[in-house]
Formats: structure tokens, C-alpha cells, sequence
């Protein structure tokens, strides 16, 4: 008599089995902040190439809301909001913007010369990875480094003919970095503080600005060539910016291990084609200011080599670094020292 409920009750059993979930990893998003608009070469492979490869790394449990054009934190603010992880888990900062907290790090603007593409790339993954007072720096604001994107080279673009770039002297010349405003000076240029935007496009077309001085991907999506035709380039004429993609140290450290290992050999990937990536780009920009009637032209080793010596950056080096040990960053000089000798080698 009891066949029939028992029957049932194995039945039930079975079939409340089959309806449970089965054990599956759960799908993590994670929210990313970028100041600027998708579609250049830098935000482009960082979505086209890394995320892809962190969610192909983490077979899918790790996604990227990537969130572009500072629609969740201006690029002043970006080191703030991720440090916080609350708005963002991730978030592009530049080390330029926070001058306070990251002192160090304006080490690699200092240098007029520097290596290009994949040599350029290696440098930053050495010197972030070989320099334990880079890594403190980044450390101490609670944040992990995931990823290094870095920057083209600089190009000056000019109002007036440039045959060569002993015609700058005595013109009015803008550009952001203090290194490079000094560099401006050095050469007997008078340097320009003025905000990145239509300002300086407007000042141009004015006169009231002969020239600007910066990297050569932003002179060419701001214009400037249309008002500035006259450009001066070199690979090797380095700006050493560079974007650090972060990540809340918090976030990190409740990400599984095989999720966290998944992350990194989604750079690792990644870093195998950046070089190439952006020199190729850099060529294709360089074509289309031609293209568009610019007069452009690439400077010889011997014009860099005369810029390089004309700068008189090493004199600039150590004023800084006294200025900045005379404020408590005792690190300033060694970190200097290092980064040089890390230079000159990737250089080779």
C-alpha cells in the first residue's frame, strides 16, 4: 500500500533534481571608465583587443561595461573614482593629471628622445615592473595596474613655414608639459600655457599662437594641421606619456585566482601587437596630413640629435629632481637614474 507514495515521493525528488540550476561560474561585469571617445587608436584596441581577451581568457565569466568619453569620470577625476570603486572598477589614469600623487611618474615626460612602438612598450613594462618606487606609487592609491597603453610621438605644427626647428625662436609656441614648456624655452621658443580644445584651434587661426607642440594623434583629430600646415615629425621625438588602465585593488583582490590569471594573460596578449599596431597607425596618420595637403616632413637623426642637445633637458632633470626631494620625495633622483639607464637601453 505504501508502493504508490513512495513511488511519488522518488519521482518528485528526481524531478526537483532536474530542475535545479546547474553549477556554473557566475558572469562578474565589470564597470570601466575611459576619458575619451571610442574610435582612436588607443580606445579602440583596448576594447577591440584586451577586453576581448579578458573575456576570452576567463571562458566568459569576466565582462567589461566599458563606458567611454568621460561618461562616468573626467580624466582629472578618473585616479579618485577608481581608487573609491564605487562608480567604476576600472578606469584609465593618466599619471600626468595627478602630479600629487603620482610625483615619479612625470619622470618619463623629461626626455626629449625616447624608443617608438614596440620598444616603447617594452620600456614602460620594465620600468613599471623593475622600479619598486613606480610600484609603490601605484600601490599606495589602492588601485592594480592591469595595463600599459602609451602615446605617440610628438610633431610640431606650425602657422608659418618650418623648415627646421631652429624657426620656433621667438614664437609663441603651446604645450601642456612643464618638461616640455621648459624644453620650448631651452630653445628659445616662448612657451604657451593654454587648455586642450577649440581655444588653441581658435588662437591659430588668430596668430595669436605660431605653433603647438603635441603629440601627433591629437593635433590631427583636434585639426590643428588646418590652421597649422606645416609639421615637423620624428618617431623618435618622444613624449613618454602614458595611460595606466587600473583597477580597484579592492575589486582585485575578491577576483578568483584563475580569474586574476586570466587578466594577465589578456595583456600579456595584447602587448604582443601594440607596437606594431601603433606604427601602422602612426604611418597612416602621417599619409593622410599628406594626403590633405600638410606640409609634413620627418626630421633626420641629426635634427633630433640637435634637439635633443638644444633642450638642455639633463639641466631640466636636475632642477626637478631637487625641487622635488626639497619637497620629501626622497625616491626623485634614483628613480631618475633608473629610468635613464632603462631608456638607453630599450634605445639600442
Amino acid at each position: 500500500m505504501q508502493r504508490p507514495f513512495l513511488a511519488r515521493k522518488i519521482l518528485a525528488a528526481f524531478l526537483t533534481t532536474l530542475l535545479m540550476p546547474t553549477t556554473v561560474s557566475a558572469v562578474q561585469i565589470l564597470k570601466y571608465s575611459d576619458h575619451e571617445p571610442l574610435g582612436g587608436m588607443r580606445t579602440s584596441f583596448i576594447k577591440d583587443v584586451f577586453f576581448a581577451e579578458i573575456e576570452k581568457e576567463s571562458q566568459g565569466r569576466l565582462k567589461v561595461d566599458a563606458h567611454w568619453n568621460s561618461e562616468l569620470a573626467r580624466s582629472y577625476d578618473a585616479l579618485g573614482v577608481v581608487k573609491e570603486g564605487k562608480i567604476a572598477d576600472m578606469a584609465i589614469v593618466v599619471p600626468e593629471y595627478t602630479p600629487k600623487e603620482f610625483p615619479l611618474q612625470q619622470i618619463f615626460k623629461s626626455f626629449p628622445v625616447g624608443p617608438t612602438g614596440a620598444h616603447q612598450v617594452e620600456f614602460f613594462r620594465k620600468a613599471y615592473d623593475t622600479i619598486p618606487a613606480l610600484q609603490a606609487e601605484v600601490a599606495r592609491q589602492n588601485v592594480v595596474n592591469l595595463f600599459l597603453a602609451t602615446g605617440y610621438p610628438v610633431a610640431f605644427f606650425s602657422t608659418k613655414p618650418l623648415n627646421k626647428l631652429d624657426d620656433i625662436t621667438g614664437q609663441k609656441w603651446r604645450s601642456a608639459s612643464f618638461w616640455h614648456q621648459d624644453f620650448l624655452k631651452n630653445t628659445g621658443a616662448i612657451p604657451v600655457s593654454m587648455p586642450w580644445g577649440e581655444e588653441i584651434y581658435e588662437a591659430l587661426k588668430a596668430g595669436s599662437l605660431d605653433g603647438l607642440m603635441v603629440n601627433v594623434d591629437s593635433g590631427y583629430e583636434l585639426n590643428v594641421h588646418k590652421t597649422a600646415p606645416n609639421v615637423l615629425i620624428s618617431k623618435d621625438l618622444w613624449l613618454g606619456h602614458v595611460y595606466l588602465l587600473v583597477m580597484n585593488k579592492d575589486t582585485w583582490n575578491k577576483l578568483a585566482d584563475e580569474d586574476k590569471q586570466a587578466i594577465q594573460r589578456a595583456a600579456f596578449k595584447a602587448y604582443q601587437t601594440l607596437g606594431s599596431v601603433m606604427d601602422s597607425s602612426f604611418d597612416s596618420m602621417v599619409s593622410e596630413l599628406a594626403h590633405n595637403g600638410v606640409k609634413i616632413r620627418q626630421l633626420s637623426s641629426t635634427e633630433v640629435a640637435h634637439w635633443e642637445s638644444a633642450t638642455q633637458y639633463q639641466q631640466v632633470q636636475e632642477k626637478w629632481v631637487k625641487e622635488q626631494e626639497s619637497k620629501g620625495v626622497k625616491e626623485a633622483g634614483p628613480t631618475m637614474d633608473k629610468v635613464t639607464v632603462l631608456l638607453k637601453e630599450s634605445m639600442k
